[in-house]
């Protein structure tokens, strides 16, 4: 007699080989349906909704109980509401608002905006790592140094050069 925690059953195993190739095919189908901003880089409402996604698919998978076609519905339900959110968001301002934080400059001048980096939870390394990635050496060479929406850190360097 095997283990259940290690071996169940062969029919099992098929079911999650048939639900799983299923279930990841309709989800890629919808995504690519959806259009790309869906797939664009996240923001946190973007973010709630991946995770959604991947633990809907991890239960269709995964739990007997769960029917295939009511996962498949489940999954087609978070990326219509997605959409739906995000083509409000694009049309009316105050969704916009509660949907997508706004970006927030963090350094101007060569001065650190101390106020607006302990608001973000953003320190000095981050932004001196995010100056090195851009190729400048110290805070004086770059105009500003923005946390964007989706949590990037965005440097314009001075145009004088200096």
């Amino acid at each position: 007699m095997s283990d259940p925690l290690i071996f169940d059953s062969w029919t099992g195993l098929g079911r999650i080989l048939f639900a799983g190739a299923i279930g990841y095919g309709a989800l890629v189908a919808m995504l690519r349906v959806s259009g790309k901003r869906t797939l664009s880089k996240m923001n946190a409402f973007d973010l709630i909704v991946t995770v959604a996604l991947g633990s809907t698919l991890a239960t269709v998978i995964l739990n007997r109980s769960v029917p295939l076609a009511e996962g498949v519905l489940a999954l087609a339900l978070l990326i219509c509401l997605q959409y739906a959110i995000t083509w409000t968001s694009v049309r009316w301002t105050p969704v916009e608002g509660i949907v997508k934080s706004e970006p927030t400059l963090l350094l101007h001048g060569g001065c650190f905006r101390e106020d607006a980096m302990r608001r973000q939870r953003v320190t000095r390394a981050e932004i001196l790592a995010a100056l090195r990635e851009s190729g400048l050496e110290s805070p004086g060479a770059a105009r500003s140094v923005v946390l964007e929406k989706d949590g990037s850190l965005s440097v314009v360097p001075r145009k004088d050069g200096r």
